[in-house]
């Protein structure tokens, strides 16, 4: 681990000021006409780092403008360039990756490791892109009727809205920009109102690429503003061909709605009730780690988090046991520090709802076994910082089908039948990610079967967070349908044009069908 950056160095390299604009165009940026301020609060000591400038709908009319003449330049641009212009907006993260990861983890409240890691997930989408911009494949089909070819094109669909949460606010977002910007589509970001400045250290970034290449304004846009006036304003528009949206299920299912109400397009990652089945001949060595870093990495804010752990009743006190060890060792303090294993959440908010959930778990005879107090005293006076929750409790109960964006963590035991914990996992409205831990293979494939998870992501013998890009990330039911980042997702951005050529001299129809005139 490198060394700690002092905060007025790493604002100084990233170009933060005090008091910084909300809207970017690629290498303008522009005051919004809205006066209030939005301060960023760290809440790993309760001090306002910097503030931003809102914007406003009228600001969005104008840099929908800006954009929509930037889609018509680079469409035309061939794909292999545009990967090129990514390829050097991955070095610009490369080179400031030390920079931009403090400031996440700042910002947010993340693991150092935690802040770099998001950074890296840039620089690696980044280079998936490049080697995207070289492989928009289409097929080709053939026709029955002679002297034809049939084909299949893709094509960019336009400008792509992007509304990203807080819990990953770089990555999320060049997960979509990046690749969407390879498949020729311009893009309008809003950043989450909690975490203004990682998005514009982001942007400062990159504009050093823009004017290296001479590029024209549009390309890629930030604004920074309020859900109702901005993000609204996003989802009606009939000029955003496609909107991904990060955020809880009942933000996606608002969006959703809007959005097909004008037949768009959206992608959406929404929430997770995520749960480790373990087996009776789990490995406990390789599962424990996975289930305390899926449980409180990122102090239990991630979609991904380990919520739920489904145990065969056979080994349940030994687990519980060695959680409960586990738990107590955990060290809880500044994220900045490598020795503490989580920092605070995001802000006195997300507190409350995390204590008003442990009140709900018990009245509803759930058992804390261990932590979910609020903690005081030195380097705790942000009022952020909570102790991660251990709690026994029945899978019925309502509050374990409910996600709480927190370090809670629900035991639940299953009588040895495998079928039963699968049931148990897929009864949860979410279906994001999940995991099994087993040693017997026919455990793992059946969890892996059209039988077994229900989620976008099943993994066997890992925890539930931390995906890699290379894969689809998304799930189903309640979490929406999205997907993201790698495989194919990108796929999702372009629109599939079928072509059919007559290199013939004759006029054969399909199907057989005889019209002479």
């Amino acid at each position: 681990m490198q060394k700690n950056i002092e905060l007025p160095t790493i604002l100084k390299e990233l170009n933060i000021n005090k008091s910084n604009l909300p809207i970017c165009t690629g290498q303008q940026w522009f005051e919004g006409l809205i006066t209030e301020r939005l301060d960023s609060v760290s809440p790993i000591d309760g001090h306002i780092i910097a503030s931003s400038g809102k914007a406003s709908k009228k600001n969005y009319v104008d840099i929908m403008k800006t954009a929509q003449t930037a889609s018509l330049f680079w469409r035309q641009m061939p794909a292999p360039a545009r990967g090129e212009i990514v390829r050097q907006i991955g070095q610009e993260f490369r080179n400031n990756k030390q920079f931009l990861g403090d400031l996440v983890s700042i910002e947010i409240g993340k693991s150092r490791a935690e802040g770099h890691g998001e950074v890296q997930e840039i620089i690696d989408i980044c280079d998936f892109a490049v080697g995207l911009s070289r492989q928009l494949y289409g097929l080709t089909m053939p026709s029955e009727r002679p002297q034809h070819r049939m084909m299949e094109q893709w094509h960019p669909l336009g400008i792509i809205g992007i509304i990203s949460a807080f819990n990953f606010p770089v990555a999320v977002w060049a997960w979509n920009s990046m690749i969407a910007a390879v498949c020729g589509n311009v893009s309008v970001w809003k950043p989450s109102e909690k975490t203004p400045l990682t998005a514009i250290a982001c942007f400062q970034l990159m504009s050093r690429v823009w004017k290296q290449n001479n590029l024209p304004e549009g390309i890629m846009n930030l604004i920074i503003g309020d859900a109702a006036e901005i993000g609204e304003t996003m989802i009606s528009d009939k000029n955003i061909a496609l909107v991904s949206a990060t955020g809880s299920t009942r933000m996606g299912k608002h969006v959703a709605q809007v959005v097909a109400s004008r037949l768009g397009k959206s992608i959406l990652e929404l929430g997770g009730n995520n749960a480790i089945i373990l087996t009776k001949n789990a490995n406990l060595e390789l599962a424990i780690p996975a289930i305390v870093f899926g449980a409180v990495g990122t102090a239990g804010q991630r979609c991904t988090s380990t919520r739920r752990l489904i145990i065969d009743e056979s080994i349940y006190e030994k687990v519980k046991t060695s959680l409960i060890k586990a738990y107590k060792n955990l060290k809880i303090g500044n994220p900045l520090d490598p020795q503490n294993h989580l920092g605070p959440l995001i802000d006195k908010v997300s507190v409350q709802m995390m204590q008003d959930a442990l009140k709900i778990a018990q009245t509803q005879g759930a058992k804390i076994l261990i932590g979910g107090e609020l903690l005081n005293g030195a380097g705790f006076e942000s009022g952020c910082y909570v102790a991660p929750a251990l709690i026994e409790a029945d899978h019925n109960m309502k509050i374990v089908h409910e996600e709480t964006f927190a370090p809670i963590l629900y035991l639940t035991r299953y009588s040895g039948d495998l079928h039963q914990a699968i049931a148990l996992q897929n009864s949860v409205s979410q279906g994001l990610s999940s995991s099994i831990f087993t040693e017997d293979m026919r455990s793992a494939e059946e969890f892996l079967s059209a039988l077994g998870s229900d989620c976008g992501i099943a993994n066997v013998n890992i925890g539930t967070s931390g995906a890699e890009i290379g894969g689809a990330f998304g799930g189903e039911k309640d979490t929406g349908g999205g997907r993201e980042s790698g495989s194919d997702s990108w796929k999702a951005y372009m629109r599939r044009q079928t072509n059919t050529i007559n290199y013939g001299k004759t006029m054969p129809l399909a199907q057989g069908i005889k019209f002479e005139i």
